[in-house]
């Protein structure tokens, strides 16, 4: 899923607004298996009681602000897209090591095909890893890439270092070093509760979108960032609420594309054949 760009250049205190709402008013409605759109109602009661005022807002939801009206917009947008597009595509474990199985038995990859690191009944390959390899292999015209990098990412200009990333990513294209491309591949298949791992997960990937943002906005340097991740019951069971602050992170433009599941296999091709005409213009 790409960004929308009518909220690619919001200003940080849409995304303030946002937050606070989402914390105050919820993701969902109780007891209910879709994401809601808030209500200035529902808005208006949440601010007075936590101190807050409205009128940069609207003084109803007849009567709103261009910012209520930007915010009403997003809410609708982001509640739509993880309803209708998001929610069909997460895949669980046995749909995931189908599709898994699929791709293996149409060719023979070379990329690794890591296990996943569960034990007992569970151990088994890390399906959407495999997935994410294979396709990016068949896709890449035969170009080097780095599938588990255990380096740091790093930016270089005329063999000068300018940037090193905090942390490691899952994989880059076709290196490490000056990447066209970085991932990061969260898959949940066998987790049964949302806990503090999977939402670490999520704030990494942020503060990997807002170092990347940096080397764009200084050195400029762009370098494709995304995130891949699946598992049903892991994301929309329990962590509908972080499936929104994706989507946020996502129309931040700190993350160029979060790919939702099995929209992997219909996405990723065209991305990585879009990673290679890069490439080979830098070459």
């Amino acid at each position: 899923m790409k960004p929308d760009h009518r909220f690619l250049k919001q200003p940080q205190r849409f995304w303030a607004n946002v937050r606070i709402i989402g914390q105050e008013v919820g993701y969902s409605a109780r007891g209910g298996n879709a994401v809601k759109v808030p209500q200035f109602e529902e808005v208006e009661r949440a601010y007075k009681s936590i101190g807050l005022g409205v009128s940069h807002l609207g003084v109803s939801r007849d009567r709103l602000t261009p910012l209520g009206k930007a915010l009403h917009s997003y809410f609708e947008y982001r509640a739509k897209s993880l309803n209708e597009f998001v929610e069909p595509r997460l895949m669980n474990a046995a749909r995931a090591k189908q599709v898994f199985e699929g791709l293996l038995a149409g060719g023979r990859p070379k990329c690794p095909l890591p296990m996943n690191k569960q034990k007992g009944e569970k151990k088994a390959p890390a399906y959407l890893t495999g997935i994410v390899n294979m396709l990016i292999e068949a896709n890449s015209g035969g170009m080097p890439c780095d599938y588990d990098p255990r380096q740091l990412t790093t930016v270089t200009r005329d063999k000068v270092p300018l940037r090193a990333l905090a942390r490691r990513i899952d994989g880059a294209f076709p290196s490490p070093v000056n990447p066209v491309a970085v991932w990061e591949i969260k898959e949940y298949y066998y987790t049964t509760t949302f806990g503090s791992r999977v939402a670490d997960g999520v704030y990494e990937s942020l503060l990997d979108g807002m170092e990347l943002a940096d080397v764009a906005e200084e050195e400029r340097v762009a370098i494709r960032h995304y995130l891949i991740v699946d598992a049903h019951y892991t994301w929309w069971e329990c962590g509908k609420s972080y499936l929104c602050r994706l989507l946020d992170m996502l129309n931040m433009g700190y993350v160029d594309e979060v790919l939702f599941g099995y929209e992997v296999v219909e996405r990723l091709p065209a991305i990585v054949r879009e990673w290679v005409a890069v490439a080979k213009r830098q070459k």
